[in-house]
């Protein structure tokens, strides 16, 4: 595996790698990564010439401050991983390196209502960083297939907006959400949280699940009512939304549509850390 830690070494590498017909695959992290991160870098492998990963904690799509203080930081177990996997490049630059002009100067990208329901209602800014960042890496790796994963739905959708905005030619390919035997959604914030506090937060799947399970049998805001008690129940501090949406849009839905795709969607805290949750009802 080949480290680069500028944009102009990466470049140039890959220009060279482009000419010479390989095709790119490209699997964006913040790095303390699991085995969600490990399929995404399997299906690049299977897909593509030439594997690229990131690691870079961008510290604009953190609202809060002690979020972005406290988000684990694993690097040389990260890259004893990605070398287990066989990537072929790992980009791992500075912020200085992805932020030259610094990080209050930026482009203000038109997202329209994604950028404010949901993730964006709880956290102000967090896409417009997210954008931010994505455009940098895009502009830079110009990969032919970028590899996502489901559990960051939303996110997935501003990242496909972007790529319409920027008209960027990458195809983006979105990866089921990979789950622990719990049930519980992989995820690097998983780390900060006890053993005991694991066990509960399994509570969002079967929360979701249970949502799944009687969509159409009762009214939708008495089912996402209940689906929210039964999180509080199992000893989460607070339940920002666990909402069903339509899920080409992330509008709510407000009455049961039998032939609609929908998708529930849920964000609550345990033991002071958030973590995210989705599921196709479909």
């Amino acid at each position: 595996m080949i480290v680069f830690k500028t944009c102009q070494q990466l470049l140039n590498y890959l220009e060279k790698a482009k000419a010479a017909g390989r095709k790119t695959g490209f699997v964006p992290t913040m790095g303390a990564l699991h085995a969600g991160h490990t399929s995404l870098i399997r299906l690049s492998k299977a897909q593509a010439d030439i594997t690229i990963c990131s690691i870079f904690v961008n510290p604009t799509q953190f609202n809060d401050p002690r979020d972005y203080e406290k988000y684990p930081v694993t690097i040389e177990k990260d890259i004893l991983l990605l070398e287990t996997e066989g990537t072929d490049i790992l980009f791992l630059p500075s912020v200085q390196e992805m932020y030259p002009s610094g990080l209050q100067n930026g482009e203000h990208y038109n997202l329209g209502h994604l950028e404010n329901i949901l993730e964006g209602t709880y956290r102000p800014g967090h896409f417009q960083g997210v954008c931010r960042i994505m455009d940098r890496l895009l502009s830079i790796v110009q990969p032919h297939l970028l590899f996502l994963g489901q559990k960051d739905y939303q996110q997935c959708m501003v990242i496909k907006k972007l790529a319409q905005l920027k008209n960027f030619s990458t195809q983006i390919v979105i990866a089921p959400t990979l789950r622990e035997k719990s049930g519980l959604a992989m995820s690097s914030r998983n780390m900060r949280l006890s053993d005991e506090a694991k066990e509960k937060a399994t509570a969002i799947y079967e929360a979701l699940k249970y949502i799944k399970e009687n969509i159409g049998l009762m009214p939708v805001a008495t089912l996402e009512q209940q689906a929210k008690n039964k999180i509080m129940q199992a000893g989460f501090e607070k339940v920002d939304y666990i909402t069903i949406c339509h899920a080409n849009n992330l509008q709510p839905v407000e009455e049961w549509q039998p032939h609609a795709e929908m998708v529930a969607v849920c964000a609550a805290f345990i033991d002071g850390v958030r973590l995210i949750d989705n599921l196709l009802l479909q």
